[in-house]
C-alpha cells in the first residue's frame, strides 16, 4: 500500500494569468501558498487484474479504457499502467467547485502515488509538468497551470508561467514572523456555493482574448504579484489587504460569472467589520471567501458573516509526499 497526501491551495493575487490565451503572449504570475489541507491518494496492489477506484462513487473496471474517472483514465494510459491495482481517494475540503485546487491537486497526488506503485521516484518539476499535462493536454481541461505547481512544490511562491510555457517556481523570501503574520491576519469562510471552474475558466480565456481593455486589467493583476512578492521582500504585511482588494476588484470585471450580488453583499459587510481585503477563491461565483483583517477584527467579522461558515486554514511550506510506502 501506499499514500501520497497533497495539499490544496490559496491563491492571493495573478489568478487567471496562467491561462494559455494570455500567458503565451504577455506572461504570467500568481502568488500563491499551499495550505494544511489535503487530498489522500492510495493505491493498492489488486488480488486479481481488475481495477477499482473509489471517490464519490465507487468503479470496477476490467481494463483501463473501462475506466469512467477522466484523470484516473489518463494518468494510468499516461504511465502505462493496465490493471491489478485499487485507488482511493479522501479529502480535508469538499472536492469539487470550491476554488482551492482540488482537481489539479488530485492529479499531482495520484500521478505521485502511481510512479511510487511503480517504483519510480518524480521531481516536483515533473509532477507540476505531468499534470498540467494530464489535464490540460490530455484531459481537455480549459484550466491553466498555476494549481498543479502549488501543489506539486508548496510553501508560498511566486509562480510565473513564461511565454514558451516554461513555468518558474519562485519562494517568497521573508522573515518568519511576517508569514506567521499573514497566517494569522487571514480568515476563511465557506460560501456553501460550489461552481464548475472550468466553465468560468473557459468564459474568461475567451473574453480575454477578444477584449483589450480586460488584457490590460490582467496585465495589472500580474504587475500586482510582483508588487506584492516586493512588499513581502520587505516584511511589509501592512500592503497585503490593499492589494488584495485591488486584484479583487479587477477580477471582477474579468466576467460577469465570477461573482454574484451576494458575494458582492459579504465582501462589503466583511470591509465595513475591519477587513483591508480579500478576495472568492479559485475561479469566482462560490467556493471559499478569504479575507485579510488584523487579528483583533476577526470575531467582528464572523459575527457580521455569521450566514457563513469560517475555516481555519493554515500554510504548508511541503508539497505533495508520499506519506506511507509499505
Amino acid at each position: 500500500m501506499i499514500i501520497s497526501r497533497t495539499p490544496l491551495r490559496m491563491s492571493f493575487v495573478g489568478g487567471g494569468s496562467d491561462l494559455p490565451s494570455f500567458y503565451r503572449t504577455y506572461g504570467g504570475a500568481v502568488l500563491s501558498t499551499a495550505i494544511d489541507k489535503y487530498v489522500y491518494v492510495t493505491v493498492n496492489e489488486k488480488f486479481d487484474n481488475g481495477i477499482r477506484i473509489s471517490y464519490s462513487r465507487t468503479e470496477e473496471a476490467r481494463s483501463v479504457d473501462q475506466i469512467e474517472h477522466p484523470i484516473v483514465r489518463a494518468a494510468m494510459q499516461y504511465l502505462n499502467l493496465d490493471g491489478g491495482i485499487e485507488i482511493t481517494t479522501i479529502a480535508d475540503i469538499p472536492s469539487k467547485g470550491t476554488g482551492l485546487g482540488s482537481s489539479s491537486t488530485f492529479a499531482v497526488g495520484l500521478l505521485h502515488v502511481l510512479n511510487a506503485f511503480m517504483g519510480k521516484y518524480v521531481s516536483s518539476e515533473q509532477l507540476g509538468r505531468d499534470s498540467c499535462h494530464l489535464e490540460i493536454d490530455i484531459c481537455g481541461e480549459p484550466i491553466g497551470k498555476q494549481d498543479q505547481y502549488a501543489a506539486a512544490f508548496g510553501g508560498l511562491n511566486l509562480i510565473e508561467f513564461k511565454p514558451d510555457d516554461s513555468v518558474i517556481v519562485s519562494p517568497i523570501i521573508c522573515d518568519r514572523s511576517t508569514v506567521a503574520e499573514l497566517e494569522a491576519n487571514i480568515i476563511v469562510f465557506y460560501t456553501g456555493i460550489t461552481r464548475s471552474a472550468s466553465a468560468l475558466l473557459k468564459l474568461q480565456s475567451e473574453e480575454v482574448a477578444s477584449n483589450a481593455e480586460k488584457q490590460r486589467s490582467m496585465i495589472r493583476m500580474v504587475e500586482l504579484a510582483y508588487v506584492l512578492r516586493e512588499e513581502l521582500h520587505k516584511n511589509n504585511v501592512a500592503a497585503f489587504g490593499e492589494i488584495l482588494h485591488e486584484n479583487w476588484l479587477l477580477k471582477k470585471g474579468m466576467t460577469a460569472g465570477v461573482s454574484t450580488q451576494e458575494i458582492d453583499d459579504w465582501y462589503r459587510i466583511a470591509r465595513a467589520a475591519g477587513a483591508t481585503g480579500g478576495k472568492i477563491l479559485g475561479a469566482g461565483a462560490g467556493g471559499f471567501l478569504m479575507l485579510y483583517a488584523p487579528k483583533d477584527k476577526h470575531e467582528l467579522i464572523q459575527s457580521a458573516l455569521h450566514m457563513l461558515r469560517p475555516i481555519s486554514v493554515g500554510f504548508e511550506p511541503l508539497g505533495s509526499r508520499i506519506i506511507f510506502y509499505h
